[in-house]
């Protein structure tokens, strides 16, 4: 299935289709130079198969985890581009989850002011949201894409074949951002979550989140109103994947959308975490969630948008004072 995406600078095919990997040389425009950025809890044969298919290709792995998307790992993707007399006429190639994706994205986006770059996510949570829409970025002082750009990529491969490898918490985690746009926008898909059969049926969840995805994307590329939406879960989420390092990105916004429903809404969407096997909850200190709400970047001065679902499916922008914003997240988190 090849799924268009239109944006403003002309638009770009996400390709969905088991075994994709395989034919990176159909797919991709790799007859050039090509540097393959990967990280080691990837399993090596997908970089090695995307740099057999290339005419030349150099692979560059970074550690596995948030904490490579630093600029010493921005760095080092520009020294090697450069030290291997990459032009404007080559391209990068991103093998792996969010983390490899959203940076190396950024690395193409300002290295001699852009070059091609194509996207080949292996996880479920990159799959289903970090690889659409071309938001590229690196962390910044303890907070997530702080620097960054919107650099849509060539084209994206995902192949369901490479979630085969992953454990059953990055599965539930990726899922997660499924289950976000379903709460938001597709009450079908959400009950296939509430059903438990999100993970028996992976390939239509993933379809169906990319083209849910598309929508918003589509209707607002930079993000200046409705692909907000996308954000349900993620401001008390990011937050808590400052505060709580034990728990990983899906886990914290799945919290995160807990306290931004109405009481229907949240007993449904924990019912639907918890068939995941996902937490519902952390032990985190109140203070430490405070402070990082207020460094989130979707604070606005003295107040903050946030995405709320009253019902399954549907969902409303709710602008409040930061303060009075929090006094409710406290409220809620002492009960």
């Amino acid at each position: 299935m090849i799924i268009p995406i239109k944006t403003a600078l002309g638009g770009y095919d996400i390709v969905i289709e088991r075994g994709a990997l395989k034919k990176a040389g159909k797919y991709l425009n790799l007859d050039r130079k090509v540097l393959v950025v990967t990280d080691s809890g990837v399993p090596k044969e997908y970089a090695n198969t995307v740099a057999d298919a290339s005419l030349e290709s150099l692979i560059l792995v970074i550690p596995d985890g948030e904490a490579s998307k630093s600029f010493e790992n921005y760095a080092r993707i520009l020294d090697a581009l450069l030290g291997a007399d990459f032009t404007r006429s080559d391209c990068v190639v991103a093998v792996g989850g969010g983390v490899v994706g959203d940076l190396a994205g950024f690395a193409a986006a300002t290295y001699m002011r852009g070059i091609d770059f194509y996207n080949i996510p292996t996880t479920v949570l990159s799959q289903v949201d970090s690889s659409v829409g071309g938001k590229t970025a690196i962390d910044f002082d303890g907070y997530k894409n702080t620097v960054g750009a919107f650099y849509p990529p060539k084209r994206v491969l995902i192949d369901v074949e490479t979630l085969l490898t992953l454990d059953g918490r990055q599965v539930s985690n990726g899922l997660a951002e499924a289950l976000k746009m379903s709460a938001t926008l597709d009450s079908d898909l959400f009950n296939v979550f509430e059903e438990g059969r999100a993970k028996e049926k992976i390939e239509e969840v993933v379809t169906r989140a990319v083209n849910i995805k598309k929508s918003v994307v589509e209707a607002d590329e930079y993000e200046s109103g409705l692909r907000r939406v996308l954000n349900f879960g993620h401001t008390l989420g990011h937050a808590i994947e400052i505060a709580d390092h034990d728990l990983l990105h899906g886990e914290c916004v799945g919290i995160g959308m807990l306290y931004m429903c109405s009481d229907e809404a949240r007993k449904r969407i924990k019912s639907a975490l918890e068939k995941l096997d996902l937490p519902t909850a952390t032990q985190v200190d109140f203070e430490k969630i405070e402070q990082a709400v207020l460094h989130d970047k979707k604070a606005d001065g003295s107040g903050i948008t946030t995405v709320f679902v009253d019902e399954i499916g549907s969902y409303r922008f709710d602008a409040q004072k930061t303060d009075t914003f929090l006094r409710e997240i406290k409220r809620k988190w002492e009960k």
